[in-house]
């Protein structure tokens, strides 16, 4: 599922293409992906907007536009959204499809079909649930160690099924939850609100290192992700012990092991991680 990376990373691929184009057209071909206005409505509200700029909010892709709209793209475990050539053979699992007036589509594909688009006027964008429900930005330069520290406090689940939570902090999710945690030294299983001082400021820094190495090299494709040119990430050549089970660690050369956290698979080195 694409991460705050990788969404971050197909808004700035995407915003040097698509910025100051006008949307000449749509069509949508599965109208569950339309969340609002009706898939029939869609193409009508949507055609002859120009695309003033791209937003990310957690793991949502916000493209505004004239008249004080915003398209609201979540791309869940498969979705891709790619600006293309025309002439580009139709790939399967394109659902919509955006005609702008250089001659490109914007393309939206989602094999599982969890992903889903919404356009709405900005002033009523808390109407869609989980945007308005994100917790703060992990980036963000207002967000700090102590701001961190105190949403810890009283938690007493699983510091891993926190970070996980998009109302705690918006964006992460399982392949970046498992690398901060190895690069903070903090097992996944401990309680959050257990976490010393030390190691609160040791979590806030490894989920910003993590968080931005990840942006520097463009994202990790695991299986579907690609950037919003087709291309595949980088990161996946770098990640430290998510899916490396059996592996050595990098540090101190003992395997990997994988667990359960939450239902969710989880990757640590015991002798790293405490």
């Amino acid at each position: 599922m694409p991460e705050l990376p990788e969404v971050e990373t197909v808004k700035r691929t995407l915003q040097e293409k698509i910025v100051g184009k006008v949307v000449k057209g749509a069509r949508v071909f599965l109208p569950k992906m339309i969340k609002h206005p009706p898939a029939e409505e869609f193409p009508g509200a949507i055609t002859g907007r120009e695309i003033l700029g791209l937003d990310r909010r957690g793991k949502y892709l916000l493209v505004r536009l004239t008249g004080q709209f915003v398209m609201v793209v979540h791309l869940r475990m498969t979705g891709r959204l790619t600006y293309t050539a025309p002439d580009v053979p139709l790939a399967k699992h394109t659902h919509v499809i955006f005609e702008l007036d250089d001659g490109h589509e914007l393309r939206f594909q989602d094999q599982r079909q969890f992903g889903t688009i919404y356009l709405m006027p900005e002033k009523e964008l808390n109407r869609i649930s989980g945007l308005r429900q994100l917790g703060p930005e992990p980036l963000a330069a207002e967000f700090t160690a102590g701001q961190l520290g105190d949403m810890l406090a009283g938690r007493k689940r699983k510091v891993k099924e926190v970070l996980l939570d998009q109302t705690f902090l918006a964006g992460i999710g399982n392949i970046y939850a498992d690398e901060i945690l190895f690069v903070a030294g903090i097992l996944p299983e401990r309680p959050a609100d257990r976490l010393s001082e030390q190691e609160v400021q040791r979590l806030y820094e490894a989920i910003r290192s993590v968080l931005q190495e990840g942006i520097n090299h463009r994202g990790t494709t695991v299986r579907d992700y690609v950037d919003g040119s087709g291309q595949q990430g980088d990161y996946q050549h770098r990640l430290r012990v998510y899916s490396r089970e059996g592996e050595p660690c990098p540090c101190c050369g003992q395997p990997v092991i994988r667990i359960k956290v939450g239902g969710r698979s989880s990757y640590l080195c015991r002798c790293c991680q405490d």
